[in-house]
């Protein structure tokens, strides 16, 4: 992820066309943005959420910006619970640090659901019995 003070399509265009592969696939959603920037890919696909449209499938490919969508949505909720009270000096930090949890989780194949078992090997959960009910 990069911050871009201002998204136009020019910055916007510097990002992927600095750090991926031409011979790369492009998949974007339906933003002006992206248009010409498509062209300098080998392929581009795009969704048109406008048009509820959130995947589609191409053959054997799925279109789609779900996994993207999926790393913006866990820097989004770092920024609200971790980073309360990010002001505009430093996001660059924010940014790689979401960056380095999303890339470790993949290169890891962690998921949430083996992260609670392993958290929960050797413990114990017991409920007692009240006059009120029960507590853990």
């Amino acid at each position: 992820m990069f911050h871009l003070q201002n998204a136009t399509a020019a910055t916007v265009r510097d990002v992927p066309v600095s750090n991926v592969t031409r011979n790369t696939t492009l998949y974007t959603d339906a933003s002006r943005l992206y248009t010409v920037i498509g062209t300098e890919f080998s392929t581009h696909g795009a969704v048109k959420h406008s048009a509820k449209e959130y995947a589609r499938r191409k053959g054997e490919v799925v279109v789609h910006t779900n996994t993207t969508e999926r790393v913006f949505s866990v820097f989004n909720r770092s920024m609200v619970g971790v980073y309360q009270h990010c002001g505009e000096a430093h996001p660059h930090h924010h940014i790689a640090d979401s960056d380095f949890r999303y890339n470790l989780r993949t290169a890891l194949k962690v998921t949430d659901a083996e992260d609670a078992i392993r958290g929960a090997a050797g413990k114990r959960l017991t409920y007692q019995q009240t006059d009120e009910g029960y507590y853990a």
